[in-house]
């Protein structure tokens, strides 16, 4: 299998960390939507990452549908999202206040880095950024409670948790302060970076 996209983006990275966990062997390649979209415009369509193209030379796009996909081939024992019932409303909680948290985030990091300086919208980008916040304080609770956060193994919530945070300092050090703001999730960030397949997923 190929994954196409950038760990900085942390829709790829989450991708390519739960790949790793389930030792799913896969190409990647670190193209961006930026100065390479055309050859990501081949892969998909809407020149979005991640995508990713399966053995049998279909390609999916979106990060919610190549996990679930992911997961199908894990098998019900190792997927990181549980099958069904309450332990799965749980994790796919956790993991809607992490997706939001960054599609936030990258909203405001568009809006401060590459609109011109003349016509950035402040008072949306901190709106963004309130929302985000708002979604990392309750992950840090949620870490602050028990980690792994649901069901006393790593899962999905904990894969984009500590993607989401990680993110936050990568793109919105200033904005969120997320070491300070977010003391449980930066101590988790920290336990589960240290890990082969967080650590070698780090944006680059």
């Amino acid at each position: 299998m190929k994954l196409i996209g950038r760990n900085y983006s942390p829709f790829v990275r989450r991708v390519a960390t739960t790949l790793t966990l389930l030792d799913i062997p896969f190409e990647h390649h670190q193209l961006s939507v930026i100065t390479e979209r055309e050859t990501v415009k081949t892969y998909s369509p809407l020149v979005r990452v991640p995508a990713l193209v399966l053995d049998d030379g279909e390609t999916l796009i979106d990060s919610a549908a190549i996990l679930d996909a992911i997961d199908e081939m894990a098998g019900p024992e190792r997927a990181m999202v549980p099958v069904a019932g309450a332990d799965r409303r749980a994790v796919l909680k956790l993991v809607a206040l992490a997706v939001g948290a960054c599609e936030k985030m990258v909203t405001a990091y568009y809006e401060r880095t590459r609109r011109p300086a003349e016509f950035l919208y402040e008072d949306w980008a901190k709106q963004c950024e309130d929302q985000a916040r708002a979604a990392l304080t309750v992950l840090d609770q949620a870490a602050a409670t028990a980690t792994p956060l649901s069901g006393g193994r790593l899962t999905q919530a904990d894969i984009s948790a500590v993607i989401a945070y990680d993110f936050a300092c990568l793109t919105q050090k200033d904005q969120l302060t997320p070491e300070s703001s977010f003391p449980a999730l930066a101590a988790y960030s920290a336990r589960l970076n240290a890990l082969p397949a967080f650590a070698n997923t780090q944006a680059t």
